[in-house]
């Protein structure tokens, strides 16, 4: 059952003068001609601006490449998601009887959308500095939680360097399953070294380039453990 939107607009800690923008951002392609896709594209863009600039705030010798890092590490997908089940937001998506029975409201490309469809919305509603503060607001921990000095490189990256130093030979990747419709596939890749002593690792995500990275991320672990 799907619940009241104005129950998690309060959990939110928002307010609409127009209550249907919020429902709009709540739901989804598969309802209908009338969902959040416009909103998203608009809370994708004030997402990006809002948190670039606070990064440009908290960060001032950090370089462009360095503030693109930490930002990525923020603005994404699986971020967005997080968020997104912290409010149990699944419970509150408006979604088409296709998607509801393969649990769409699970999915990170629907919740993450919603999220900044949400912000779109708001965005729309309450303007430019209320969409502002409210973004800041639900980042906090994770802004608090950046270093500049681990944000340098992704798990790919940091697996080839590794090999590179020690002269392994370097990862391979290879992709072993794809499921689903074309606009809501998984992949699943497995990384393999010619390390004896280390098995492969396998990650699934929602494109290739996230399941190779968590991929990357295991093997790492898994490497360091084993080597010193």
């Amino acid at each position: 059952m799907i619940r009241k939107p104005d129950i998690l607009v309060k959990k939110l800690g928002l307010s609409f003068d127009r209550p249907e923008l919020f429902v709009m951002a709540l739901t989804h392609r598969s309802v209908g001609a009338k969902n959040n896709e416009r909103l998203e594209f608009l809370g994708d863009s004030i997402l990006g601006y809002v948190i670039a600039e606070k990064l440009y705030e908290m960060f001032p010798v950090a370089s462009e490449g360095e503030l693109s890092r930490l930002r990525a590490r923020l603005v994404n997908q699986g971020a967005l998601a997080s968020l997104a089940r912290e409010h149990n937001l699944g419970d509150y998506l408006i979604l088409g009887s296709g998607e509801l029975k393969s649990g769409g409201y699970r999915r990170d490309s629907i919740l993450s959308d919603a999220m900044e469809a949400i912000m779109g919305a708001l965005l729309k509603d309450q303007g430019v500095l209320v969409c502002k503060e409210w973004i800041l607001k639900i980042f906090t921990q994770k802004l608090e939680a950046l270093d500049l000095k681990k944000s340098a490189k992704d798990p790919k990256t940091q697996l080839q360097e590794l090999m590179q130093s020690r002269k392994i030979d370097l990862p391979v990747y290879e992709l072993i399953k794809m499921t689903g419709a074309a606009h809501e596939q998984t992949f699943s890749v497995k990384c393999t070294t010619n390390l004896s002593q280390v098995k492969p690792c396998i990650a699934t995500g929602e494109s290739r380039k996230r399941a190779e990275q968590g991929a990357a991320e295991q093997m790492l672990k898994l490497i360091k453990k084993k080597i010193k």
